[in-house]
Parts: C-alpha cells; structure tokens; sequence
C-alpha cells in the first residue's frame, strides 16, 4: 500500500478522504452515514470488511476491521482467552468479538488534532489494521479448526519468516 503523499490539508470530511482513498484503489466501499464508511479489502487469507467512523465530538476516526470468519459457540471461551492473549502483544488496538455472532474484529483509532488529517494518516491505519488481522488470522484458525490451544495457536503465528524461499 505505498503511496506518494501531499501535504497534509484540513478537510470538510475526514470519512470524505477515506472514501477518496477507497475510489482511487478500486476498493468496494458504500457510505452509510455522513460518518460512516464500510469497505471490504482482499486479504491473503480472507476479505476484510472495514467500518470507518467519525465521531466529530471526540475528534476520533474508529476503525473495526471484521474478518470473514465467525466463532462457534463451543468455542468462543477458547477465543477469549486467545484475544487476552494477542492483545498483550499490541501496541496499537485491540481485537474483539460480537457476542451476537461469534465475528471477530480488530479495532483501533486515531484522534484528529485540528481538523487537520493526511492521506498518509489514512493509509497507515487502514494498513495497520489489515496488516494485524493478516498476522493474527492464522491464530484463529488454528484454535477454531485445527482445536490448538489458545497458547499453542498464539505460537503458531508469532514467527517472522525473513527472506525468500
């Protein structure tokens, strides 16, 4: 997701960037609200939908980033303690789940200062946040389908491979 970048520029609209961001990359996005935006980015291991919200009182931009993935039942005790466990190695964000459906999220935000917001901004917290769930969904998989324990699930995608094969 490298892009070139202007100066930063105070905008009507900091949901008026995103959506200008999702256009120029081709990205299926629909505006819900005037502070509203949900996007759907192609994954290495799933689509990720993206709900972008302004919330002008707080001068905050939240982004929930959902996988295609939901959590049965039997096994959302196991999940939680698998969140507890990936959310102590964040910097930035936390990962959830609905209790309605079992649908895993990453979420995070940033905080405005003055109106003023950069392109660049933008596309580092949309990366952020596909770049997490593209580390951590292996995780997932592995205590869901593969029945690891959480512990043994974290393992599995805390490595860094380097190099090419």
């Amino acid at each position: 997701m490298q892009t070139a970048y202007a100066d930063d520029f105070t905008i009507d609209h900091p949901i008026d960037l995103f959506e200008s961001i999702a256009a120029h990359r081709e990205w299926p996005c629909e505006r819900g609200t005037e502070d509203d935006l949900n996007l759907c980015i192609n994954g290495t291991h799933c689509d990720y939908h993206l709900a972008i919200s302004w919330r002008p009182d707080l001068g905050g931009l939240h982004v929930a980033c959902v996988f295609d993935m939901r959590v049965p039942e039997n096994k959302r005790q196991h999940v939680h303690e698998l969140l507890a466990l990936i959310n102590e190695q964040l910097w930035m964000g936390h990962f959830d789940i609905w209790s309605s459906d079992g649908a895993i999220l990453f979420r995070t935000t940033l905080l405005v200062s003055n109106g003023v917001l950069s392109e660049h901004q933008c596309d580092e917290l949309i990366e952020h946040g596909v770049d997490t769930c593209e580390r951590f969904f292996p995780a997932f998989q592995y205590l869901i389908w593969a029945g690891h324990s959480p512990r043994e699930a974290l393992e599995g995608c805390m490595f860094e491979t380097r190099g090419d094969a």
